[in-house]
């Protein structure tokens, strides 16, 4: 059974989080504060953790941070912080997702479904040679050919790059630092507008609807997303 560590200080979301999570057949633990939690994932490795920022004894990120030191089990935080430098901070510290209070179960669920399908599947979560198929487009990472309509599509190779890490990494959340060193390098850190640019050009060449995207999505503030 799935082990999920629910590391929340408000109790009556707490037990909220594991009953549902029980209900949907989820073995769960569950801790109020980072000390509590610490110790849980090391008597009992959890599969993933749900994760809140402000808890009484240690802060959420750096819970992430220890946590981080000896496990890479996914991490989703579940905060009611908002402002975009603590988000990009907590997917800079570890996080694998963060889910922004007040939030909907089965968006909450759907996203640990796609965190554990990203840990099942490995460190890259697929097979190098892995095509990929969509409704509108395909997309072969060891050729290098993307088609639509039947027809070819011709990538710049800055765009494959970028499309080949989200590609890489279905459902999963990836950080705009990330996503920025991994193509431009570590200088390129904090030029968030090379992606705005560059994700505009994917979305005209793959999406059927630019403006209203299916695959390529933004999580304002913290990074991107390929969903299948």
């Amino acid at each position: 059974m799935t082990r999920v560590l629910v590391v929340e200080d408000d109790l009556q979301l707490l037990r909220a989080l594991t009953i549902n999570l029980k209900a949907r057949k989820y073995e769960v633990d569950a801790a109020p504060d980072g000390a509590g939690a610490l110790r849980l994932a090391v008597a009992r490795p959890p599969d993933a953790v749900l994760l809140d920022l402000g808890l009484p004894d240690i802060d959420g990120l750096d819970v992430i941070r220890r946590l981080r030191g000896w496990s890479r089990v996914p991490i989703l935080v579940v905060s009611a912080r908002r402002a975009e430098a603590e988000k990009i901070q907590a997917l800079d510290s570890g996080a694998d997702d963060y889910i922004t209070k007040p939030f909907g179960i089965e968006e909450l669920l759907a996203r640990l479904r796609v965190a554990l399908r990203h840990q099942e599947s490995g460190p890259l979560a697929d097979d190098v040679s892995r095509v990929i198929r969509t409704e509108d487009f395909t997309v072969d990472l060891v050729a290098k050919k993307a088609t639509r309509g039947g027809r070819d599509i011709r990538l710049t190779p800055t765009e494959w790059h970028l499309l080949e890490v989200l590609l890489r990494h279905p459902g999963r959340l990836i950080a705009q630092r990330q996503l920025l060193q991994e193509v431009w390098g570590p200088a390129a850190g904090g030029k968030t507008n090379y992606l705005r640019v560059y994700m505009a050009q994917l979305r005209r060449k793959l999406e059927a609807d630019p403006s209203h995207p299916r695959y390529l999505i933004t999580e304002p503030g913290m990074g991107y997303r390929f969903e299948e």
